[in-house]
């Protein structure tokens, strides 16, 4: 047949009398360890610790320079020839001679290209 466990109050009760009589038992002074060791952890809260913030190089955007261009592109975006951005004229001069010899579409295009230092 089992038995009626007692209840923790009960128990309790009796450990509480037994420390007013002054016999302690191994149950007893194990409960005191334990109420001692979490009145530490409540009575000495630890501050956190907070790191410093550490300061983070951003990278310099390299600078390019770009050069402007007149280029002679044909229908499909094939780059024919280039000429300085000042000789537009003549560029287009090159793109209609194009379009009268060989009977396909050329057309004068602004281009720009990062110049090599």
């Amino acid at each position: 047949m089992a038995r009626k466990t007692k209840s923790i109050r009960e128990m309790r009760a009796e450990v509480e009398a037994a420390e007013a009589q002054g016999k302690t038992t191994k149950k007893a002074t194990g409960e005191k360890a334990t109420k001692a060791k979490k009145e530490k952890v409540v009575k000495e809260p630890k501050p956190k610790k907070v790191a410093a913030k550490k300061t983070t190089r951003r990278k310099v955007a390299k600078v390019s320079r770009m050069k402007a261009y007149w280029g002679i592109f044909t229908q499909g975006w094939k780059r024919v020839a280039m000429f300085e951005y000042a000789d537009k004229k003549s560029a287009e001069k090159k793109a209609a001679d194009l379009v009268a010899s060989s009977r396909a579409h050329h057309f004068v295009q602004l281009v720009k290209e990062a110049i090599d230092e």
